[in-house]
């Protein structure tokens, strides 16, 4: 799969969108199977928005869901490819098989 590489303005890449298929507490539980990932926080108004933190081999990611998607984003620009592919391998089935 081809990442996104949509810099934001707080320094961070925008490098996955995926349908949100399944509910933000589901995400965030799978997330937290990757063997090395540890959510490490989320904030929620509970209606409408979510934000979902989490490390992964030394590196600090964002889930937010936007439009009908979770957006997924890296913190530090120059993470590896293969660390992103692996976030993303781990996450799309996941939502994928929520259709």
């Amino acid at each position: 799969m081809d990442l996104l590489n949509i810099p934001m303005r707080d320094g961070s890449r925008h490098f996955l969108s995926l349908p949100e298929t399944r509910d933000w507490g589901e995400l965030r539980d799978h997330i937290a199977t990757l063997p090395g990932a540890t959510v490490t926080g989320y904030v929620t108004d509970e209606v409408t928005e979510v934000w979902i933190d989490f490390s992964y081999v030394g590196y600090d990611f964002s889930v937010n869901n936007q439009f009908g998607e979770f957006w997924f984003f890296v913190v530090d620009t120059s993470c590896p490819e293969p660390v992103l592919q692996s976030v993303t391998a781990h996450c799309t089935p996941f939502l994928d098989s929520g259709l």
